[in-house]
């Protein structure tokens, strides 16, 4: 294996690296480095994510960068502004020994003025995305016509977001006489078409079979109902009480739907959507990389440009449409040597993707159980257990000792094991008893098993008692915030929550009938948009102004069709919530695309 020394950088590059902790190249690093440094020819470089591509072409630029000049030199585009900020953060990391060289990053959703006061001061290189870019090229507040580098990072992602003609309009603004370098992961047709209209005779090269993902990744697939998705996330959260992941959606909505469930729940977790401002991201990264987020829930698109070294899990809530994003996502976890989890949950008609995956990555997948309760219980309880045995005794409790001597004295070590242990893990104990078991047997999704059908807590449980509230989701009303409601009123932790149905103009739920009196002695005591918040134990008279709401309209955000026997179904889904979380033990709700 080769070392950095012998790839021909410079003594401060080397210094620099020496920082960073590395030691030994990468494929990619190792081929790619020499060559641009001894050659002027173009460089197309096919090369998954994780495989320290931004030092691969940052690392010779730097090195033949001309340090006296303040004009830009290289131009490094890329698809988000995520990947734009840390392709930045890393060649300042590189030139830390380097005086003078400087790089500005120049991206949309911030204000334009304070990049083209960067620009103004000089810079030696531009990192920046196609749509920005372009932008200040037509105001003539960027003048690329004499670079001698241009770098399309992840170009193959550039042309999927749909920034064909900005590359075209870009690309026809460089000097004929410059170095480009590609880099993608896949070699789409576009691709060549770019590498054959813009670039001289480039050298290809190919770290890796094509579309193959990294080794140090484990790849799983659970098998779940559509339905019981969400619940099956948690199980796998809950049974892995060190995980440090990104879960994946496939849409903007679905992902701020997802970690809004999480985050009623009690879990560490956030959002990071194309809706957020720049401040609000970077407010959001900034947490996760420092483990204060312990799941990133994230669609593909935002996911570009994080660099986060460490994450044990990948989870797809749901399969990418475009399987070769399955790659990219699962190429976040499994880096810097270290293993990682990647984990589907498919339902049943999607088990045959699998196959194609697998082709893809030219690895196997395992098929995982989604854990039982109990064994959610028994991992929880044995990871505090070892917390414990592990744990140093703090000399500051020393003084309180005898107080707690005397306190427990008429106890047995066995009785405060389990009085420990009870009140510890009672929200675990108390909302997995019972949990009936998410698997789905491939081709069996729809049959459900009584214990399956008790456990979606339809309206006949008679452990639940069900109310009526005069506010909906006109009044902005969700069912995590309809959680919350419920809490706020009766301000005791831990009260179970069955089903949560949000209508337009007003609302049902369920909770432990042990609380229904306290329910109804607060009614009006909370407001919502002005409005007291009035609860009524349901009748006859609200289930069927309920129905005709239905019959009506699909005002509520869902439509009712027919099913075969005449009966009327939802076509919103079913999403049961709760378990590790602060607000509520278990709930379930309909939650209906119009709402969220």
């Amino acid at each position: 294996m080769s070392t950095f020394e012998e790839l021909g950088l410079s003594p401060n590059v080397l210094k620099a690296l020496g920082d960073l902790g590395f030691e030994h190249p990468t494929k990619v690093q190792e081929q790619a480095i020499p060559f641009v440094i001894e050659s002027d020819q173009d460089l197309v470089a096919l090369a998954q994510t994780g495989t320290g591509k931004t030092a691969a072409f940052s690392l010779p630029i730097i090195h033949k960068l001309d340090k006296d000049s303040r004009a830009i030199q290289a131009l490094v585009l890329c698809p988000t502004r995520e990947l734009c900020i840390q392709i930045s953060k890393d060649i300042a990391s590189y030139t830390k020994y380097e005086r003078g060289i400087q790089t500005v990053s120049v991206y949309g959703g911030a204000p334009m003025d304070g990049q083209v006061r960067q620009l103004r001061k000089g810079c030696h290189i531009v990192v920046g995305t196609p749509g920005r870019v372009r932008d200040m090229i037509e105001r003539r507040k960027l003048d690329i016509s004499n670079i001698n580098f241009l770098v399309l990072d992840e170009a193959d992602e550039m042309l999927t977001m749909g920034f064909k003609d900005e590359l075209d309009a870009i690309l026809a603004s460089t000097p004929v006489e410059k170095q480009g370098l590609l880099f993608s992961a896949t070699m789409p047709r576009e691709i060549d078409a770019i590498a054959e209209n813009y670039m001289r005779n480039p050298k290809k090269i190919e770290v890796s079979t094509r579309n193959s993902a990294n080794l140090d990744v484990k790849h799983v697939y659970c098998v779940t109902r559509s339905s019981d998705r969400y619940r099956a996330l948690k199980r796998i959260a809950d049974i892995s009480p060190e995980m440090y992941g990104i879960v994946f959606c496939r849409t903007r909505a679905e992902t701020k739907e997802v970690a809004d469930w999480l985050m009623a729940d009690g879990y560490s977790a956030d959002a990071l959507h194309g809706d957020l401002s720049q401040a609000q991201r970077d407010y959001v990264m900034g947490r996760f990389r420092k483990k204060n987020i312990q799941l990133l829930v994230a669609t593909d698109v935002a996911a570009r440009g994080i660099d986060v070294s460490d994450l044990t899990h990948v989870l797809h809530y749901k399969i990418p449409d475009q399987l070769e994003n399955y790659i990219h996502r699962s190429g976040r976890t499994g880096r810097a040597g270290k293993k990682g989890v990647s984990i589907a949950l498919l339902t049943s008609k999607e088990t045959h993707k699998i196959r194609l995956l697998e082709k893809k990555i030219n690895q196997k997948f395992e098929r995982r159980l989604i854990p039982t309760g109990e064994a959610v219980c028994e991992k929880r309880m044995l990871t505090t257990i070892e917390k414990i045995a592990t744990t140093e005794v703090d000399p500051n409790i020393e003084k309180f000792l005898p107080t707690v001597y005397e306190q427990l004295s008429n106890f047995s070590k066995e009785e405060i094991l389990q009085k420990f242990i009870t009140l510890e893990f009672d929200r675990f104990l108390s909302y997995y008893k019972n949990a009936p078991d998410l698997n789905v047997t491939p081709g069996k999704e729809g049959r459900r098993t009584r214990e399956d059908r008790g456990s979606r807590r339809d309206r006949g449980n008679s452990n639940f008692a069900r109310f009526y509230v005069n506010v909906g989701s006109k009044h902005k009303v969700t069912a995590p915030r309809m959680i919350g409601l419920i809490n706020d009123s009766l301000k005791v932790k831990g009260v179970e929550i069955g089903k949560i149905e949000i209508m337009k103009g007003f609302s049902f739920f369920e909770i432990d009938k042990a609380y229904e009196s306290q329910m109804l002695e607060n009614s009006g005591r909370l407001k919502v948009a002005g409005i007291d918040v009035l609860v009524e134990r349901t009748s006859d008279r609200t289930e069927s102004r309920k129905d005709r709401s239905r019959s009506r309209s699909n005002g509520s955000g869902g439509k009712f069709k027919r099913n075969k026997d005449g009966k009327s179904r939802d076509s919103g889904r079913d999403r049961d919530r709760g378990g590790s979380g602060k607000r509520g033990k278990s709930s379930s709700f309909k939650a209906k695309k119009k709402r969220y």
